[in-house]
C-alpha cells in the first residue's frame, strides 16, 4: 500500500493500533471481574488480593490469576488463603515459620 502522505500513513497506523489497545483493555477488565469475583468468594477484596499477594512476592500477573480462578479453584484458594494470612499476620509470620497454608510450595529465598 503506497501512502501519498506522512499523514495518511499515521491515520491508517493509528486506527489499528487503537482497535489493538482497545482490545487488550476489554480483556483486562474481564480478568479483573474474574479475579473480583473469585476473591470475595474467599472473604478477600480485589485490591487487597492483589497488594497482599504482592507483598508475598508472589508474582503473577492478571492474566493468570483469572486463569488459575477458573480452571484451577484449589490453587486459586490457596493463594487466597497466603492473602488472608499476609493481611492478618504480616509477611513473617505469613511465610516464616515454614508452614504454608495447604496446598502452597514456596520457594522463598533466605538471606543471611
Amino acid at each position: 500500500m503506497v501512502f501519498l502522505t506522512t499523514r495518511l500513513w499515521l491515520r491508517n497506523r493509528l486506527t489499528d493500533r487503537y482497535c489493538r489497545v482497545r482490545e487488550v483493555l476489554k480483556h483486562a477488565q474481564l480478568w479483573t471481574n474474574r479475579i473480583t469475583a473469585a476473591s470475595q468468594e474467599h472473604g478477600l477484596q480485589y485490591p487487597a488480593f492483589i497488594v497482599n499477594l504482592i507483598k508475598c512476592q508472589v508474582e503473577l500477573n492478571r492474566k493468570v490469576l483469572a486463569d488459575l480462578a477458573i480452571y484451577e479453584p484449589k490453587t486459586f484458594k490457596s493463594l487466597a488463603a497466603l492473602a488472608k494470612r499476609r493481611q492478618q499476620e504480616g509477611f513473617a509470620a505469613a511465610l516464616g515459620d515454614g508452614k504454608e497454608p495447604e496446598g502452597i510450595f514456596s520457594r522463598v529465598m533466605q538471606y543471611h
